[in-house]
C-alpha cells in the first residue's frame, strides 16, 4: 500500500506531444484496424463482517433506449458501521453520475463530462472505487482503500486510485488538520497510542468516504478520479477491496493470475491473499478483461524494462495533478485522458471549469452541481 513514483528524472525533455481526445476517437473511426473490445469479468470474494458489496452492469446505455451507445459499470463498495451506506451507494451512484451529465450529447463530450460526474454523495460510511468502461476508454472514480489497477499488454501495472488511507497519505492529513480536524492514534489510558492514525471526531482512518456525518466536514466524498485509454490490445483491471491490497502488492495481485479468465484469474488472486494472511476481512476482487475480439482470454504479458515516464504517469506522486479533459499524453500503449484528486472544492471548480463543455456544444451549458453528501431516505 506504500507505492509511490520515483523522482523526476531531471535529465528528461519533457512531456510527449498532447493530443485532443477528439483526434484520438477519429482516428477510430477512421481505422479499419480497430475494432470494438469484448469485456470479460470475474467476481470472487470471502465475507469477514459482511460490509463488501460490488456491481457489475455490463448492459448499460449513455443514450437511454439507444443499443449502439453501450457502457459498462463495475464497482466495489467497503462498508464500516454497518452495510447500510453500501447498499444504499450501489443502488443510487450510478443514476448520480448519469443525472449529472448532459442528455443528448455524443461519444466524445460523453468521455470528457463523464470524469466530473463522478462525484460520489454521502450516505453513511463506506469507500468506493467505480470503474466506467466505455470501449477502450476506462474511467475510475474513488474513494477509501479499495484499489483499481490496469495490467496492460506491453507488462505494466499501473495503479488507477489513490489510496486515502490517513495513516500513508500525507497529503490528505495536511488537507484535513487545516480544515480543522485532528489526526492521531487511538489514546489509551495512561497515554499510550495504538493503531493507526485516524481522524477525530469520529476516529476514521480513512480521509475520504461517501457517508460518516459523524466526521464532520473532515472526511469528504470527493473522489479521485483517473481515465485512459487502452491500445487496441486491451488491458486488465483488478478491482479489489482492502482485503487484498492489505496482503497482496499490485504486482503480486497480477502477477497471481496472468493468462488466465477472468473468473479463475478472481478466484486465484482471493486464493492468493487467503494463503498470505489469511481471513482478517471482508476480500473481493472483480477481475474485468478489456480484449480484441479476436482473443478467448487476455494474453500473458511480457515484462518490458522499467518506464520512468509510465511511474511519473501512474504512481501515487502528487495526489493533486490535473490533467483537461481535452488533452491526453501519450505513453507506449495507454493514453492518459483525465486526472483529479483535489478534495478542495475551490481548486477543483477553478480546474475542471464550464467553458470546456460549453466550448464543446454550447447547448449544453449546464452541468448540476456537485453532488454533496445527500441524506440517507
Amino acid at each position: 500500500m506504500n507505492e509511490t513514483a520515483p523522482p523526476r528524472d531531471s535529465s528528461m525533455t519533457g512531456p510527449p506531444p498532447l493530443v485532443p481526445l477528439a483526434t484520438l476517437i477519429g482516428r477510430e473511426i477512421r481505422s479499419e484496424n480497430i475494432s470494438l473490445p469484448v469485456v470479460r469479468y470475474g467476481h470472487a470474494a470471502l465475507a469477514k463482517r459482511g460490509e463488501d458489496l460490488f456491481l457489475v452492469k455490463t448492459d448499460c446505455q449513455r443514450i437511454p433506449g439507444n443499443p449502439s451507445s453501450p457502457f459498462s459499470v463495475f464497482a466495489i463498495f467497503d462498508g464500516h458501521s454497518g452495510v447500510s451506506a453500501a447498499v444504499f451507494t450501489r443502488e443510487n451512484l450510478l443514476e448520480h453520475v448519469m443525472s449529472a451529465i448532459p442528455q443528448g450529447i455524443g461519444r466524445e463530450e460523453w468521455l470528457q463530462a463523464l470524469p466530473r460526474a463522478l462525484v460520489a454523495g454521502e450516505v453513511s460510511g463506506t469507500t468506493a472505487t467505480f470503474v466506467v468502461v466505455d470501449e477502450w476508454t476506462v474511467t475510475v472514480a474513488s474513494v477509501g482503500d479499495s484499489r483499481c489497477i490496469l495490467d496492460s499488454q506491453d507488462g505494466e501495472v499501473s495503479l488507477l486510485t489513490v489510496d486515502h488511507r490517513l495513516e500513508e497519505n500525507e497529503e490528505e492529513r495536511r488537507r484535513v488538520t487545516a480544515s480543522g480536524g485532528d489526526v492521531g492514534r487511538l489514546n489509551l489510558c495512561g497515554g499510550q497510542e495504538v493503531g493507526p492514525l485516524r481522524c477525530w471526531p469520529g476516529g476514521l482512518c480513512l480521509s475520504r468516504s461517501i457517508g460518516d456525518a459523524d466526521v464532520g466536514e473532515f472526511i469528504v466524498p470527493v473522489p479521485h478520479v483517473k481515465q485512459i485509454k487502452l491500445s487496441n490490445a486491451g488491458g486488465r483491471l483488478i478491482i479489489a477491496s482492502d482485503g487484498i491490497w492489505d496482503t497482496l502488492s499490485s504486482e503480486m495481485a497480477a502477477k497471481s493470475c496472468r493468462g488466465l479468465p477472468a473468473e479463475l484469474a478472481a478466484k486465484l488472486v482471493v486464493k492468493e491473499a487467503l494463503r498470505t494472511s489469511g481471513l482478517k476481512d471482508d476480500t473481493t476482487c472483480l477481475v474485468v478483461d478489456i480484449i480484441p475480439s479476436d482473443h478467448s482470454v487476455m494474453q500473458p504479458a511480457s515484462k518490458k524494462p522499467h518506464n520512468k515516464l509510465m511511474s511519473l504517469l501512474f504512481g501515487k506522486g502528487s495526489q493533486n495533478s490535473i490533467s483537461k479533459v481535452t488533452k491526453m499524453s501519450s505513453i507506449g500503449a495507454v493514453v492518459e485522458l483525465f486526472e483529479e484528486g483535489s478534495a478542495m472544492l475551490a481548486e477543483r471548480q477553478t480546474h475542471v471549469a464550464l467553458p470546456d463543455i460549453q466550448e464543446i456544444d454550447p447547448l449544453h451549458k449546464e452541468i448540476p452541481p456537485f453532488k454533496s453528501k445527500p441524506s440517507l431516505p
